[in-house]
């Protein structure tokens, strides 16, 4: 898998719309009773406005002609009643199908972050999260007038083109093909229009998401952007991407705009064609005055929902290629998944044991980051992993937790292997901190929280407390119950990485990773914290990652990762004594 940049337009499978319009719509089916009431609702209108061309032409030919007075107003009474039910019937129509299609986007949405929640990690590694987030939101909010019009446009106005077609050709064959003579021009038009436009519209969806990406991207760095003066530069990318988007959605209208004009035309045509066939070459007096009225009537009654329906296809054309980016990402595979018949990992004693593993990235398959890796670690030993960046420490803790999928061999956690067992049940037992610990925005109370969302406030307190968390948090102003942002704005650096600790603590983990864990915390915080780490290591298995290699002295055996496996091993006394790999690392960091 590629890695996509907040500047490169995504890729994307392509799919028929026929297709992507088939699988939109089966959302709508869980609303079958609200659409079923809303098609009985249209009937009655559609009925309605068919019969008003013929009580016109009945008022002409009929009560008119004859100075019919009474008739004439029974049947202008009868019009008008007929007019409030169907105003009364447009009105709950549309408001149902509005509460329908805001309930299949929230469906859409929520089934679309379902899916995104169990993706592996090697899917967000791909792409800009900011890109992600333009499908989750934009793409998806894009879908409503097409989910709602679908049904209180759509099938009324086909439905109306149908009826009035038919009511036409029975009242009178030749004026029915007159009025309908300009109806392949405009098909054709459609047609190319419609080709022309859906690409267009497809680049508008991609330069959309970029300058989403971008901006995600941008203000996650303002720091970085601030500290190096560097706003200038970012503002210049940013100004070439909006006019990328301003560009490409331009050149997408200008198309779009193209349905109104030809349906103007052709509409203007078929009137044209009606009058000049109907008087000039049937003879006016060959049709009575009452019937070229009702023919009028029903030719507006044609075009006005031809021109809906082309103003519809427009709207469809615009937003199926947001369908089609939402369907895209439903249908990348999970690749780690529960496999079938998984069982549920019984509470772990925190036996790890790696069987000639290998591992290779997807995207880059060629090179063999793990090669034939095998060792056992005990239950409740510590074991460090040190090396080079990009050895493959990371990688081995991430097998463990099962974010990644060995390519050969197998991870056993107490003898099973980690594949043949669910990923709650797996990964509940497995706590991974790094050094960068997020925190999400609310009080300290429920970040600590997070680690064990049933752990009650003495937990909390006394996790806090194991890791020399709780005197700094009791000197803030609200103590436990402090607002904090994603960034921890109001805290140090330090103080987050013991927040991240306590998180962990009371998580109780059966194995504990601990990966470049340390690495943000200054030495004196270091210090009050080596108390605390001491304890979280205390009863369970834990790899921990490190570079600072004063952190690991006291590991029970450190392993010495590079080119693709364990080139030493031994606790540090044993390690100095060999003058390897590893002497050579820590005389690097200490002479």
């Amino acid at each position: 898998m590629g890695v996509n940049g907040s500047r490169m337009d995504e890729e994307q499978s392509m799919m028929s719309k026929k297709e992507t319009l088939l699988r939109l719509y089966r959302y709508l089916f869980d609303y079958k009773k609200e659409v079923a009431l809303v098609m009985a609702i249209m009937a009655g209108t559609i009925t309605i406005s068919m019969v008003t061309p013929l009580m016109i032409e009945t008022a002409v030919d009929g009560y008119v002609a004859r100075g019919d007075i009474p008739g004439l107003c029974r049947l202008g009474l009868l019009a008008g009643l007929l007019f409030v039910f169907f105003l009364a019937g447009t009105k709950a129509r549309m408001y149902i199908m509005a509460s329908v299609s805001n309930r299949v986007l929230v469906d859409i949405r929520q089934h679309l972050y379902a899916h995104i929640q169990i993706l592996d990690l090697q899917f967000f590694d791909s792409r800009p999260t900011g890109k992600i987030l333009a499908r989750l939101i934009g793409d998806v909010n894009a879908l409503k007038d097409v989910l709602s019009d679908s049904v209180t446009q759509l099938i009324p106005d086909m439905a109306t083109v149908l009826c009035v077609t038919a009511i036409m050709v029975f009242k009178n064959v030749k004026l029915a093909m007159a009025a309908l003579l300009a109806v392949p021009l405009l098909a054709v038009g459609m047609f190319v229009i419609e080709s022309r436009a859906h690409r267009r519209w497809q680049i508008y969806r991609k330069k959309t998401s970029n300058l989403n990406a971008y901006v995600h991207e941008d203000l996650s760095g303002i720091r970085v952007i601030q500290s190096f003066a560097a706003e200038k530069e970012s503002q210049a990318v940013f100004y070439d991407l909006v006019e990328q988007h301003r560009k490409a959605f331009i050149d997408a209208v200008v198309i779009a705009d193209g349905f109104s004009p030809v349906v103007e035309i052709t509409w203007g045509l078929g009137g044209f064609l009606l009058y000049f066939i109907g008087i000039r070459i049937l003879g006016a007096e060959q049709v009575g005055i009452g019937t070229f009225l009702a023919f009028s009537t029903y030719i507006a009654m044609f075009w006005s929902p031809i021109r809906n329906l082309t103003n519809f296809y427009n709207k469809l054309t615009t937003n199926i290629s947001a369908a089609e980016r939402i369907f895209d990402i439903l249908d990348t595979d999970a690749r780690i998944r529960d496999k079938e018949g998984a069982a549920v990992l019984p509470a772990l004693q925190g036996e790890v044991r790696f069987s000639h593993v290998s591992f290779a990235y997807s995207d880059e398959p060629e090179r063999m980051v793990l090669k034939d890796v095998s060792f056992d670690v005990r239950p409740g030993e510590t074991i460090a992993l040190v090396g080079p960046t990009g050895a493959g420490k990371t990688t081995i803790v991430n097998l463990i937790s099962r974010f990644y999928e060995v390519g050969e061999g197998a991870v056993l956690l107490d003898g099973t292997d980690v594949r043949q067992v669910t990923l709650a049940s797996l990964r509940s037992q497995l706590k991974i901190m790094t050094q960068d610990n997020f925190l999400f925005s609310g009080t300290i109370r429920d970040n600590i929280r997070y680690g064990r969302l049933d752990a009650t406030d003495e937990e909390v307190v006394q996790a806090a407390v194991a890791v020399n968390a709780h005197g700094f948090i009791m000197e803030l102003e609200d103590g436990y119950d402090t607002q904090i942002s994603e960034r921890g704005v109001r805290l140090s650096i330090g103080q987050r990485q013991l927040l991240a600790f306590a998180r962990t603590m009371v998580a109780k983990p059966a194995i504990l990773i601990l990966d470049e864990a340390t690495s943000s915390i200054d030495t004196h915080t270091e210090l009050l914290v080596q108390q605390g780490i001491e304890a979280l290591l205390k009863g369970r298995t834990s790899f921990i990652i490190a570079h600072r290699l004063s952190t690991i002295r006291k590991a029970d055996r450190i392993f010495v990762i590079d080119q693709g496996g364990i080139l030493e091993e031994g606790d540090h006394q044993q390690l100095m004594e060999k003058k390897g790999a590893y002497y050579r690392l820590y005389q690097s960091q200490f002479m």
